[in-house]
């Protein structure tokens, strides 16, 4: 059930990340709030780990996320989302969310170009921040959703 809400509010970030370019404090730092509260509270993050495992996460997190934006490849949405995420889980969660966004925007900027002219145009609208040539800095949290889908059963 917790990996289900997870999932949810990551879905959220992404499609609000692929059609603004950019998440909301409301769903970032409400959920990492939420996620200290829970730890706070329970002694345990969201999947299950005890707090020193979540305060790790959140720190690798930063660590892989504030380099990207002190060199201007991520936005700030991206480093909350990642330390929330941090937060909620473990440390395995966060590096196998950060290098299969990775995988993911590598094949998405492999295959975008032949996919994107035979997506509708109404599709192509909604997500036009992933536009294959639109930017050099495309949203992230749809290819970290993309990541987690992938790896989940070994991550969880």
């Amino acid at each position: 059930m917790q990996s289900l809400v997870l999932l949810i509010w990551l879905a959220l970030c992404a499609a609000q990340d692929a059609r603004q370019r950019r998440i909301s404090n409301v769903l970032t730092l409400g959920a990492g709030a939420l996620a200290l509260i829970y730890l706070w509270v329970t002694g345990t993050t969201w999947l299950g780990a005890d707090v020193q495992a979540g305060l790790w996460a959140g720190v690798i997190a930063l660590v892989l996320t504030v380099p990207g934006y002190l060199m201007g490849r991520m936005g700030a949405g991206d480093v909350k989302l990642m330390t929330a995420m941090g937060l909620a889980t473990n440390g395995l969660f966060i590096l196998c969310a950060f290098i299969g966004a990775g995988v993911a925007s590598l094949l998405w900027l492999l295959v975008a170009p032949r996919v994107w002219l035979h997506m509708s145009q109404g599709l192509r609208q909604h997500l036009r921040y992933l536009e294959p040539r639109a930017s050099k800095k495309l949203p992230f949290a749809p290819f970290v959703l993309m990541g987690v889908l992938v790896s989940i059963h070994w991550i969880h």
